[in-house]
């Protein structure tokens, strides 16, 4: 018997750091997730210089058959890991666990990146995306990222190609300040 997932609405969500002990559970669902994945040692290692890197979690609820827990003893939803520089961030990998997608984590995730990384002092947020990954191209075009250049044959493809990136930026402090107005809250 299979069930539906449960609604995002009826989740109580966490966004917790990226541990060491977390790690095998994220680099298997970094294998399950894409194609060409990052391998475990890419995480051990963004872990070992100090970039910023996030779970989102949720309590298990009737139903839920994760294959493993996070340290914390809570279901894995999705990652991140940003690069911080002057006055920037840079998102290195955000995914959603397959058997989570399409059910706006991903969206929940950028908008805590976002807040993190405008608290953290940056002012743009940088990404890379696939050409052919319509729905996050979408994701981020609604959140204000603009396209800004393309990567030539930048990610490994099917059979030994290689895929184009488009790279997108956010101005963090005009998206935030937007997101204020939207609130209600005032702005600076």
């Amino acid at each position: 018997m299979t069930t539906a997932p449960t609604p995002s609405t009826e989740r109580a969500l966490f966004f917790e750091p990226m541990t060491a002990a977390d790690l095998a559970l994220v680099a298997a669902t970094e294998q399950r997730a894409n194609p060409h994945p990052w391998s475990l040692g890419n995480f051990s290692d963004s872990l070992a210089t100090g970039y910023p890197a996030c779970l989102l979690t949720t309590p298990l609820l009737p139903g839920d058959h994760p294959p493993q827990l996070t340290a914390s003893g809570r279901m894995l939803l999705g990652y991140w890991v940003t690069m911080n520089g002057v006055d920037e961030a840079h998102v290195l990998n955000i995914t959603v666990a397959p058997e989570h997608r399409r059910q706006g984590w991903a969206r929940a995730m950028m908008q805590a990146m976002t807040a993190a990384t405008l608290a953290d002092g940056a002012h743009w947020l940088w990404l890379e995306v696939r050409t052919s990954n319509t729905p996050a191209k979408a994701l981020y075009e609604q959140m204000g990222f603009l396209p800004v250049g393309v990567r030539k044959q930048y990610y490994p493809a099917d059979q030994g190609q290689r895929e184009d990136a488009i790279v997108m930026s956010l101005n963090l402090r005009a998206a935030g300040a937007t997101a204020r107005s939207a609130a209600g809250a005032e702005t600076p």
